[in-house]
């Protein structure tokens, strides 16, 4: 396993013993498939960010734990990425956790096991739970600084949220869904990945209290737990269709929008308007096919640059700033799409 980097740089990097890392690099028994997976990752990541990362200064190792679907943890990877330059004079290295779905459990030992190994920081994308909170104040304690980016905690002792005004942002899709359908008839479909999201939970309260208020007569239906993930969603989408025959629209408020999309195609239904969030890869191509109306986007770099200085901050390598102000929402259509969007 050729590679440019000391054994002990690995190790940090990978959150392993330097005596792991050695048995892994040198073929020896004794270490899982998993560890030897982890030492590629380590070894990956140092090489795509040693291209990157020309900086002098302090140096901080930050972990950033997710749970989404790989479409959207692939666009923050890119976005911190393409960030590292910008963190002048400091030299930022991360350790990534992600996983798609999975019990809160698993996210909680991931949590632990950093506040035991030490850590300049935390930027946690994770399900609104009890024992995920009570994590976060662990991380705290042990003097881990926590950023929530695109979905709070807000009842953790996490520093700062990072991420739009998720109620707005689901009043701006109800207005959206108002204007594009108008006079025609029809029900809409809300679609959550998950209920133990805070982000999901205020953009659909958003969005019902805006169509109550200015489309009464519309009739909601919701489905929920697809994870945003294409093989679960597909299935909850479908039964819906099939149980509601006046579904006309869909405000998919937690992603899997090829499933949604093959569901309406699979039973011969149009969908004359879709409202989603976030310029993913998949989300972009639907978008350029004129299969989404509009996708609610935010500027996940300015996002992720904000997250680290908030790391930085609680460091002191920053002088102090005020509060954190939410994200600007961008209605973006097939006509205004931003040059940095995925190919």
């Amino acid at each position: 396993m050729g590679h440019p980097f000391p054994i002990r740089e690995i190790a940090r990097q990978a959150g392993l013993s330097e005596a792991t890392v050695d048995r892994v690099l040198n073929g020896r028994g004794g270490v899982r498939e998993s560890t030897a997976r982890e030492v590629r990752q380590a070894i990956a990541d140092l090489d795509r960010q040693r291209t990157q990362v020309r900086l002098v200064g302090r140096t901080f190792m930050v972990d950033i734990v997710m749970q989404a679907p790989e479409r959207f943890t692939t666009a923050i990877r890119a976005a911190l990425e393409a960030e590292l330059p910008s963190l002048r004079p400091a030299v930022l290295r991360s350790r990534f956790h992600f996983r798609e779905t999975g019990p809160a459990g698993e996210l909680v030992r991931t949590l632990d096991g950093i506040a035991r190994r030490g850590s300049q920081g935390v930027i946690l994308k994770a399900p609104d739970v009890p024992e995920v909170t009570a994590a976060v104040g662990r991380l705290e304690a042990a003097g881990v600084p926590v950023v929530t980016l695109v979905t709070d905690l807000p009842a953790s002792a996490r520093r700062a949220y990072v991420g739009i005004d998720d109620r707005a942002a689901g009043a701006t899709a109800a207005y959206l869904m108002g204007q594009w359908l108008g006079e025609r008839p029809g029900n809409i479909l809300t679609s959550l990945s998950s209920g133990f999201f805070r982000n999901e939970e205020e953009r659909e309260m958003g969005f019902r209290s805006a169509m109550r208020a200015r489309h009464p007569e519309r009739t909601l239906v919701e489905i929920a737990e697809g994870q945003g993930l294409d093989a679960t969603q597909y299935d909850l989408v479908r039964a819906a269709l099939e149980r509601d025959p006046d579904i006309r629209a869909v405000y998919s408020i937690g992603g899997g929008n090829i499933a949604t999309l093959r569901a309406f195609d699979d039973l011969g239904r149009d969908c004359a308007v879709f409202v989603a969030h976030d310029l993913d890869h998949d989300n972009t191509r639907l978008l350029r096919e004129h299969r989404l109306s509009a996708v609610l986007h935010h500027d996940l770099r300015q996002d992720v640059r904000e997250a680290c200085h908030t790391v930085m901050r609680a460091h002191d390598a920053l002088p102090p700033a005020g509060p954190t102000l939410p994200s600007a929402i961008q209605v973006v259509t097939p006509y205004n799409m931003p040059p940095q969007a995925a190919v």
